[in-house]
């Protein structure tokens, strides 16, 4: 489990479609990966994906792959 206060002390992100609503996800790097979480509740669970799971993501994104 990741500790708590480490989660707190991590730069996240919102997405850039969001356009300032809250109902968004916000993502932070850490030396692991990369941390996914709900802004509308950021004391909640998070989804961590390694760098090579996050790479991959980002690619089925970019060609439209996912689904």
């Amino acid at each position: 489990m990741y500790d708590r206060m480490a989660l707190e002390t991590l730069h996240w992100v919102k997405s850039s479609f969001s356009g300032g609503a809250e109902n968004c996800v916000e993502v932070a790097y850490d030396a692991t990966g990369w941390r996914l979480r709900d802004s509308k509740n950021p004391n909640g669970p998070h989804h961590h994906f390694t760098h090579t799971q996050w790479t991959n993501f980002l690619h089925h994104l970019h060609h439209n792959r996912l689904g």
